[in-house]
């Protein structure tokens, strides 16, 4: 599982470099379309930022039990953090939506 693990930590950071610059006011990396009701960009950079870094957390948390052997149960644990990690960054995402966008689309 060692190239599971390596996957997770380039797609983690991948993900965290993006946040970071959502988060410092790069909103243009969000589609415009997301943004057309959007008044205060920078709370909204900042808080899809966050949303981003959740999202960042889970991949890394999965290569990290990717690590711990090569056992069904370790994969499959692994796996459902990860799902569970991206599903709670998702559900931010679109509250982050909600609330400055006023919806999602």
């Amino acid at each position: 599982m060692l190239a599971y693990s390596v996957t997770m930590f380039l797609a983690a950071a991948l993900v965290a470099l993006l946040g970071i610059a959502i988060y410092k006011g790069k909103t243009n990396f969000i589609h415009s379309y997301h943004q057309t009701r959007v008044t205060d960009k920078a709370a909204y950079g900042k808080a899809f930022g966050k949303a981003m870094f959740v999202i960042a957390v889970a991949p890394l948390l999965s290569g990290v039990l990717g690590l711990l052997g090569d056992s069904d149960m370790i994969a499959l644990i692994a796996a459902a953090v990860l799902l569970t990690g991206i599903g709670v960054g998702m559900g931010l995402i679109i509250a982050v939506q909600k609330k400055y966008n006023n919806g999602v689309f």
